[in-house]
């Protein structure tokens, strides 16, 4: 910061003359020039200082305390926010209604004693208007140790804590899903994907982060490939690394309740590590009450993600209401709840933070660091179970992979499947000519799935390997689909129908009393059998597993 000199440096005499007069010390200069090194030589006697930073007002010592705790500085709207306003007037009017002698805030107390000054600096990597204590009066200040040193909000209590909700590697899992899906230019093809936890948007939004995909949302093979061979720790480890340094995947942009409008920037990578800092003054497995900790951070550092204590030019609505959000007042529905998402979202997601409710699903009420976190955070994998387990296939086409087959297996067997089924323990995948036909268009080859099958199955049933075989040379031979069957009692009705206008309606022939109707043609069928004489009655019949269509008469 600078020094005293600096920053009495533009002030005109009669400034330099009140701070002298609520010094007690005598100033006799011709003017601010000749003054200043006189005044600064006086203001910086130890003894001196301590005195009137003794008879300060309780608020204004508070504020002193609070950018000591802060290293000397403090964003100027933060300062003025807690401590008060600094009324704007020139020396003329100054002079005039003398403020110094009735102060309307501790931020004037200091100002007219010359214990702060007001200037641009840089501060956090960027360039902040700030309120400081010059750094040699900083050096003869007393160390205080404030309310604001203990970590913010409190304990929880056994209730709030009585459902715990532990950490998993689930997000591995989703990400493996989530590429595959991708690459078969169909992000929503799992079949829950509305209930995926992470939601499908977080997983697609940090795949995007780490490079994983392209801005059109297709995989990039040689990036994804080593991520899928990855050890489920390392795999781990490596995503918290780019979550944790990245300036693409953007918390704040995530949250379901706003929404960000205009050309605006937030840095979330900042934002995130401020939350951090604060994270690690809470002792170690210890549950904290989460709303204490939001409340605590407001209390301390309101504009942790703010440059400059910015909050009037972010562009911000509700989701629901549309209503602007702009403004401190609107503090808990954006940064409260950035901080909220931070912590039950990312950080439970990734590994790092175990939560707990009150009551069985209820939001979260609590949160302490997972026994994964200490690893984590500073990049190293941890110990999880190995990616060992094998698929089973059965002769009907239906494959089955566990949670813990291998990624990059599940990612390229699924590949030539329909997804029937997912939950938290197995997939269950389909082959049909269909999919096979998608995958060829891919370019994957069916030796391929053979490789992976005799490889990773437990037992390929000989007639499926047959099967894949025998398409891989022929091509689909076999076809099953709805159809409207039309049934007669007698081989002449069918043949008076065929042989009517009607008979361009019907399609392949049964044998000689039922055929298939075309799709649509049922009404024009019963009209043309009515024609000749014939009354019909149209009924569905189930069929386990498929409606089936008829037409009788």
């Amino acid at each position: 910061m600078p020094d005293l000199t600096h920053c009495l440096h533009d002030h005109d005499l009669g400034f330099l003359r009140i701070i002298a007069e609520l010094w007690g010390t005598e100033l006799n200069a011709p003017d601010a020039r000749h003054a200043l090194p006189i005044l600064a030589r006086a203001l910086l006697d130890p003894s001196l200082v301590a005195e009137v930073v003794e008879s300060l007002p309780g608020e204004a010592r508070q504020a002193v305390d609070a950018l000591i705790q802060n290293l000397g500085w403090m964003t100027w709207s933060r300062f003025t926010r807690e401590y008060g306003s600094l009324r704007e007037m020139g020396p003329g009017k100054r002079d005039r209604e003398m403020p110094y002698l009735d102060p309307a805030s501790a931020a004037e107390v200091l100002w007219y004693r010359g214990l702060i000054g007001r200037d641009f600096l840089k501060k956090e990597e960027k360039l902040q208007e700030c309120a400081y204590i010059p750094d040699d009066l900083l050096a003869l200040l007393p160390f205080s140790t404030p309310a604001g040193s203990q970590p913010p909000g409190r304990p929880a209590s056994p209730g709030e804590q009585a459902y715990p909700i532990e950490v998993t590697d689930r997000i591995l899992d989703h990400a493996c899903t989530l590429l595959a899906a991708l690459r078969l230019e169909d992000p929503h093809r799992s079949p829950v994907v509305d209930a995926w936890e992470p939601p499908l948007t977080v997983v697609n939004a940090l795949l995007g982060a780490m490079k994983l995909i392209t801005s059109s949302e297709q995989p990039i093979a040689e990036d994804a490939r080593p991520f899928l061979e990855m050890s489920r720790g390392e795999a781990l480890a490596w995503l918290v690394r780019g979550w944790r340094g990245s300036t693409l995947f953007n918390e704040l942009r995530l949250l379901s309740g706003i929404v960000c409008e205009g050309a605006w920037q937030n840095d979330p990578q900042a934002a995130r590590e401020s939350i951090l800092a604060f994270l690690s003054e809470i002792p170690e497995d210890r549950w904290w009450n989460l709303d204490s900790f939001v409340n605590g951070i407001y209390e301390r550092e309101p504009d942790f993600q703010r440059p400059a204590g910015d909050f009037d030019t972010w562009l911000i609505r509700g989701a629901e209401t549309g209503e602007s959000l702009q403004g401190i007042k609107h503090w808990e529905s954006v940064d409260g709840a950035l901080i909220r998402y931070l912590i039950t979202g990312p950080m439970h997601w990734l590994g790092l933070m175990d939560l707990a409710s009150s009551r069985l699903g209820e939001p979260a009420a609590a949160f302490r660091f997972s026994s994964w976190a200490s690893k984590l955070l500073l990049g190293k994998p941890v110990d999880l179970l190995e990616e060992k387990q094998t698929m089973s296939a059965i002769s009907e086409g239906i494959i089955t992979a566990g949670r813990f087959t291998p990624r990059l297996v599940r990612y390229q067997v699924s590949r030539f499947c329909l997804w029937v089924e997912e939950n938290e323990d197995q997939y269950v995948y389909q082959l049909t000519p269909a999919s096979l036909l998608k995958a060829a268009d891919q370019g994957l080859k069916i030796i391929h799935l053979e490789t992976l099958l005799k490889k990773h199955c437990e037992t390929p049933p000989p007639s499926l390997l047959k099967a894949l075989n025998q398409w891989d040379k022929k091509g689909g031979q076999v076809r099953i689909h709805p159809g409207i069957i039309l049934r007669v009692e007698t081989p002449q009705i069918l043949q008076a129908l065929r042989e009517s206008p009607a008979g361009r309606f019907l399609s392949d022939p049964l044998g000689p009393t039922s055929a298939i109707v075309n799709p649509g043609a049922i009404k024009k069928v019963t009209a043309a059998l009515a024609r000749l004489g014939y009354l019909s009655d149209f009924e569905m019949i189930e069929v386990p597993g498929s409606p089936l269509d008829e037409l009788e008469l």
